[in-house]
């Protein structure tokens, strides 16, 4: 890696906001010797950008001894984040790669069939006359030949060992936050009836721990490599037997790989097992802290790394979940340069969103968000339920109130279809969303203000989140929350003349800011510091639903919506700051 390089790699015409500043911190990092370089870069700083900039200080081939690796990845867990960058014309030289579920055959009579499905994964000795056509492999080809080869870190981490994608001489890995929970939710195995092909020969006794399940996978390694044998031995498969030859090949490879790192003394990987229904039902196979997975799946791919993110909130323990000495790794901080003003926190809490005072507090929560729709009459907003169980039980509170012709919501299956046709829409509308705290644009008047309905704690009854606290490990617990907090307060202001509202519903959530103090970065210290309790309107259901509501959607914004006041100040800055 040439450091010296990375600002004149910087692909815009101009810098805004800290981009120089952070080009050159990065710069001055690398040449200090660390092999990792941590950015903590809030929303809006241009991450995309600095990556790309820092991809392009890549050793080139003309730069490399024989046996030096050239190039750069750029990764992302996040599809839609690729999707950005592959309409970004400044990121034009990321030659983005998908899976081959992505891409449809071109052959007659198979161009509805995706590429992992066609007759080339159908036939055996089949030879494909238009390979070279073929848009996932040419896709493969180029981004494996290109300086910079761009892929969602699912198929980064599937592609490890591969002879295609080898290794390079840079990885810049965007929204890095939880990499280390990825690799634990990648490594993860999950032994079910719709996972597990050959479920009806191996149906699982009463697994008690990772001891009796290292004899059950051995049993299931068995019976499910008979049954791949079979399938292979086969001329021609039709798609089904297709997807099950598929699976049951991932499927060693993920219980080869418990046994192998479960057998070894040196491995820090520990593995928890879960069984909830006994004999019989599925079972997880889970690993904590999989450091030696991480390893081969993206230490072993670079020399030097970038890991960008605006919620990297601790280098020590970051380093700790991804198996990083601390000593080789740099923390650059990228201030914000949004004002906070327009960034505004407002403590809307009703009580407790626990399991055991959910019931109480939903009510009271749904009452108030009326009337933060009668606060905002004329604009979008953003509601995060958390779950699928209070985004129900708030769909049928809303419409006792008579307002739920202004409410969207959406299911696991169409979660990206409602949206998209959510964010093109002109009208008032909220929109009821559960995982959406991250990797969600919505600047503008695509939406202004936004409601958290409860802390964003781990899911205690997982085992790996038990284990941890039984280990004591509450630092993590509050971090892991607080960053989530940060991404999602982070959805509704894009842009440093960006304005929106975030309400905070649950009282856990302020217990959470005092818990984490320590770890927030400043620039949300400040939001936390300026939060007030706004002075809402009394409750009025005809009001909240606003002037048309959702029955027309031709209609102009309001001005609340569009404009500022002569002052400068924001239309509802009445509420806002009351």
């Amino acid at each position: 890696m040439n450091p010296a390089r990375i600002e004149s790699e910087f692909p815009a015409p101009s810098y805004r906001g800290n981009q120089e500043q952070a080009l050159a911190d990065i710069r001055t990092a690398f040449e200090a010797g660390n092999d990792v370089v941590l950015v903590r870069a809030p929303t809006g700083s241009g991450k995309s950008l600095l990556a790309r900039s820092i991809a392009g200080a890549a050793r080139t081939a003309g730069e490399a001894e024989a046996n030096e690796p050239i190039g750069a990845y750029y990764t992302t867990p996040q599809v839609s984040q690729l999707d950005d960058v592959a309409s970004d014309d400044l990121l034009e030289d990321l030659e983005i790669i998908r899976g081959k579920n992505n891409y449809s055959c071109i052959l007659p009579g198979e161009t509805d069939t995706p590429v992992d499905q066609a007759p080339c994964n159908r036939e055996r000795m089949f030879d494909c006359q238009v390979k070279h056509r073929c848009p996932y492999f040419s896709d493969r080809s180029i981004a494996a030949n290109r300086p910079i080869a761009a892929m969602t870190l699912a198929y980064f981490m599937q592609t490890a060992g591969s002879d295609v994608f080898g290794q390079r001489d840079v990885v810049v890995i965007d929204e890095a936050h939880g990499l280390a929970e990825w690799a634990e939710m990648y490594a993860t195995i999950d032994l079910s009836p719709r996972r597990v092909p050959v479920w009806g020969d191996v149906k699982p006794p009463d697994i008690d721990g990772p001891d009796d399940a290292e004899g059950y996978a051995e049993r299931v390694i068995r019976i499910a490599s008979r049954r791949q044998e079979e399938l292979r031995g086969n001329a021609e498969l039709d798609p089904d037997e297709v997807a099950e030859r598929d699976r049951l090949t991932e499927l060693i490879s993920e219980l080869q790989w418990f046994l192998e790192d479960y057998r070894d003394p040196d491995s820090a990987t520990t593995w928890v097992v879960d069984q909830p229904d006994g004999a019989g039902s599925a079972v997880t196979i889970k690993p904590m802290n999989p450091e030696r997975y991480l390893k081969h799946t993206v230490w072993d791919r670079g020399q030097k790394f970038a890991l960008l993110s605006a919620t990297i909130l601790s280098k020590d323990a970051f380093c700790a979940g991804a198996g990083l000495d601390p000593s080789r790794v740099a923390l650059v901080e990228v201030d914000h340069t949004f004002p906070v003003e327009n960034r505004p926190l407002y403590d809307v809490t009703q009580g407790k969103m626990t399991y055991e005072e959910r019931d109480r507090t939903l009510p009271r929560m749904a009452e108030v968000l009326v009337r933060i729709m009668q606060a905002h009459p004329e604009e979008k907003g953003l509601v995060h339920c958390h779950s699928y169980g209070i985004q129900e039980r708030l769909v049928d509170l809303l419409s006792e109130y008579g307002v739920d012709e202004r409410v969207r919501v959406h299911d696991r299956e169409n979660r990206d279809a409602v949206l998209s046709t959510w964010k093109r829409s002109d009208g008032n509308e909220v929109f009821l969303s559960v995982k959406m705290e991250e990797a969600l644009d919505l600047e503008g008047d695509l939406a202004r203000w936004q409601l958290l309905c409860k802390a964003p704690y781990p899911n205690t009854r997982d085992s790996r989140v038990a284990q941890r606290l039984e280990d004591g490990q509450w630092g993590w617990y509050y971090r892991a929350a607080l960053r989530t907090v940060i991404q999602a307060c982070g959805r509704v202001v894009r842009a440093p003349d960006d304005y929106g509202a975030t309400y905070l519903g649950d009282s856990s959530l302020l217990d959470l800011f005092e818990r984490a103090r320590t770890d927030m970065p400043d620039w949300f210290a400040e939001q936390v510091d300026r939060m007030t309790r706004p002075d809402l309107p009394a409750l009025d259901s005809g009001a909240a639903i606003g002037e048309t509501g959702s029955r027309s959607r031709s209609r102009s914004r309001s001005r609340s919506s569009t404009t500022r006041d002569s002052d400068g100040s924001h239309p509802l800055s009445d509420v806002w700051d009351s």
